[in-house]
């Protein structure tokens, strides 16, 4: 079967969890890969890159679960990166071949730069390789992608001939990746502009765009592109990804849809038209956004657009008056178009299990009955707290519940002492993997600090602390307090995240979280080194 080119309205391909995973310190298991890829399909993204296969057996093993348990008849199209190499296409043909739309995404760079440093391969040899490689990937799936890598510094004239042997040879998408965020709005849209104009057979395949935020234009970038041509964008929720990041999915969405009436025209519509240009749900975006946050320790900036917490915050006197009088006076879009709602009451400490289960399926939350036991218990422990719980209240609760990293060591009691003339002090206990309870207690500059150096006598993990932050989930002074850390060991970082409304305690469990990412992460590499010794 030959798919047909879609060129009436935009496919949104996400590629949070393979580009955007690879952000420094973004790093996420299997599970909680699944946990995000579930949300994408609610979200409603057409297509998503699961990972890169070949990578390492926790890559292949997570996106053959996703293909899996994702990728239906009515789900997302499943996708796996792999080099323009056999091993790396028959590694990422098996782990989608579970999906129901499995695609396959090669690339090799294009650039002189690229090929005279990185491959250390002329044009011609590369001009062979490519279709060789997309026809050896056509071979197990009919949907296949192709990307020049760097296209947005590569010779035009030998991108034209590069692109036109990919789709005769089957691709049936053509990536333009600006790798490293250097082309400019009307560069980009003019390089677009010059594919469609210049390859043969561009009719036969789908022009997708893929481009980095180095210089902040990554979304402009593709807007751009979409005026000339381009049909698929490849993005990530909250823009994450290496170095600046990639193009931001809600910020793409949110302009295609708050704009239709300009965009409308490129689709061939009339500018009146109310047909949306993606097929994403926009209610789920912020959800999806305090998902892959959470997770990823990644935090949201509060004047981010879209989702950051100010986005839809006035503090001028002006623009208060005018809102209150007209939102349209300086909001051009509702903070529920994505799925931002009022913070309304919706449990208390009489509300049973049932009621607490249909308010999580209402919520987009689907667990199991392990977690939903731990999640339920979590809720009774706050509602004897706080007497109003928001559906944000509960969204962090289970959030934090389903995100919890390996149980290496679990905090069983923590204690500080602290004042302004006292020295802070903090008693902690933990439980090993071996069951043992230890005890140990430690001074600092704050109780946080205390807590931490306590901490690291008893997990005896070399790291370092470089990144600490807590927000406040909803307002009000017993309001659930969501913290953020990111560790570093040797060259790698790890996040850790909890949530309670004492920021004392979730602070402890957040640094447990990531030194529990940090020991599983060694555990891995002393079993891969007992490997490689034993096979050599």
């Amino acid at each position: 079967m030959t798919m047909q080119p879609q060129h009436d309205r935009i496919i949104i391909f996400d590629t949070t969890l393979r580009d955007g995973e690879q952000c420094p310190g973004a790093t996420l298991n299997g599970d909680e890969k699944l946990v995000i890829a579930k949300q994408l399909a609610r979200l409603g993204v057409d297509v998503i890159e699961a990972g890169f296969p070949f990578a390492s057996p926790g890559d292949f093993d997570a996106v053959q679960k996703i293909a899996a348990t994702v990728g239906t008849e009515t789900g997302p199209t499943i996708c796996g990166l792999a080099r323009a190499t056999r091993q790396d296409i028959k590694a990422a043909a098996e782990a989608v071949k579970p999906a129901a739309k499995p695609r396959i995404h090669t690339f090799i760079a294009t650039s002189d730069i690229h090929l005279q440093y990185k491959l250390k391969k002329s044009r011609e040899e590369v001009l062979k390789i490519a279709p060789e490689m997309v026809a050896y990937a056509k071979s197990f799936v009919d949907d296949v992608e192709f990307s020049p890598e760097d296209a947005g510094r590569s010779d035009p004239e030998f991108l034209y001939q590069i692109l036109e042997v990919a789709i005769a040879a089957g691709a049936t998408t053509v990536n333009i990746p600006d790798t490293v965020g250097y082309t400019t709005p009307a560069e980009f849209g003019g390089l677009i502009r010059g594919i469609k104009e210049n390859v043969p057979n561009i009719d036969q395949a789908i022009i997708s765009v893929h481009g980095h935020n180095d210089l902040g234009l990554a979304v402009a970038n593709f807007l751009s592109a979409v005026e000339n041509g381009a049909r698929q964008l490849e993005c990530t929720i909250n823009g994450i990804g290496e170095r600046a990041g990639n193009a931001a999915l809600e910020e793409l969405v949110m302009a295609l849809h708050v704009r239709r009436q300009y965009y409308n025209p490129f689709f061939g519509r009339p500018p009146e038209s109310t047909e949306p240009l993606t097929q994403i749900d926009t209610k789920q975006i912020y959800k999806s956004s305090r998902l892959v946050s959470n997770l990823t320790g990644m935090l949201v900036q509060p004047n981010k657009a879209i989702v950051g917490a100010n986005a839809f915050a006035h503090e001028s006197g002006i623009h208060q008056d005018g809102v209150l009088k007209n939102k349209l006076t300086y909001e051009i879009m509702d903070a529920e178009s994505i799925g931002l709602s009022e913070n309304q009451i919706v449990l208390g400490k009489h509300s049973g299990r049932h009621a607490f289960s249909n308010r999580l399926q209402e919520l987009g939350f689907e667990l199991s009955d392990t977690d939903l036991n731990k999640a339920f218990v979590r809720f009774k422990e706050l509602a004897d707290k706080k007497k109003e719980i928001s559906d944000w209240d509960i969204e962090a609760i289970v959030n934090d519940e389903i995100q919890q990293a390996p149980d290496f060591y679990r905090l069983e009691l923590v204690q500080v002492s602290c004042g302004d003339r006292a020295q802070p002090t903090a008693t902690v206990t933990l439980r090993t993997p071996d069951g043992e309870e230890l005890t140990d207690a430690a001074i600092g500059t704050g109780p946080v600090d205390a807590i931490y150096k306590a901490i690291n006598r008893v997990i005896n993990v070399p790291n370092k602390l470089i990144e600490f932050s807590v927000q406040s989930v909803t307002a009000g002074i017993d309001a659930i307090g969501e913290v953020t850390i990111r560790v570093q060991h040797e060259d790698r970082v790890y996040s850790g995240h909890a949530a309670n409304t004492d920021i004392v305690v979730a602070s402890a469990q957040a640094y447990v979280n990531a030194l529990n990412r940090l020991s599983e992460a060694l555990k891995k590499d002393r079993l891969h080194a007992q490997h490689e010794t034993a096979v050599v």
